[in-house]
């Protein structure tokens, strides 16, 4: 899950995510032609997102095909999901403490 959320903190590869959940299956050129960068740095876009397990490749002849892969997605929105459990009932009962509190100097 660390590769999941190195790969996800940078915007042009959340961008390449988001490009193939719209269009399905896309090509490196395909991949690169929203973004004014050379080659070689989409492909290290594209490595590090195969790494974390995001894209996998399908090589067909001389075209690269990146597929999304969901499972480390709903896997990194499923540890996101129960933090923000933990923390929203964690800042609900300090924010009833500090009310409670104020409350209790008004008395005084």
């Amino acid at each position: 899950m660390d590769r999941s959320f190195h790969a996800l903190g940078d915007g042009t590869r959340r961008e390449m995510i988001a490009m193939l959940a719209r269009n399905g299956a896309l090509s490196a050129n395909e991949l690169r032609s929203p973004f004014s960068v050379a080659q070689p740095t989409i492909s290290k876009h594209l490595k590090v997102l195969e790494k974390a397990g995001l894209v996998r490749r399908e090589i067909n002849g001389r075209v690269h095909l990146f597929h999304l892969e969901t499972a480390p997605l709903r896997e990194a929105e499923d540890w996101i999901s129960r933090h923000r459990t933990f923390w929203e009932g964690t800042l609900q009962r300090l924010e009833k403490f500090v009310n409670a509190a104020d409350g209790q100097e008004d008395k005084t």
